[in-house]
């Protein structure tokens, strides 16, 4: 079932920083990339180190790991669409911003 999880006002990053979200289930991390969200799984798909505190560079976030970079829009592999860290809908909602959580089964 699909839901959505309110980004506290004091957790919003400013354009180009960066938040943690640690969930039950889920750790993720927001970017703020000129004023647009992007959320995305904070595991890298190659070996699973955090990808919050990578390299942001403009739309792509280096992996601190091994060096991969992914789109943060699209989730892929920069170059590439064999590797993908999932990506999450962020909507705006009167004034208040909320990462959607899609289920596996539904992702596309």
């Amino acid at each position: 079932m699909t839901h959505r999880v309110a980004v506290p006002a004091e957790k919003l990053p400013e354009p180009g920083q960066r938040a943690l979200f640690e969930f039950t289930d889920y750790s993720l991390a927001l970017f703020n990339v000129d004023g647009q969200l992007y959320a995305i799984d904070d595991s890298c798909p190659h070996q699973g180190a955090s990808l919050c505190g990578g390299q942001l560079q403009g739309r792509a976030i280096q992996c601190c790991a091994h060096g991969l970079r992914f789109d943060l829009a699209s989730g892929y592999l920069l170059n590439s669409t064999r590797l993908k860290v999932v990506t999450y809908p962020v909507e705006w909602v009167d004034g208040q911003a909320f990462i959607v959580i899609v289920p596996e089964e539904s992702r596309p």
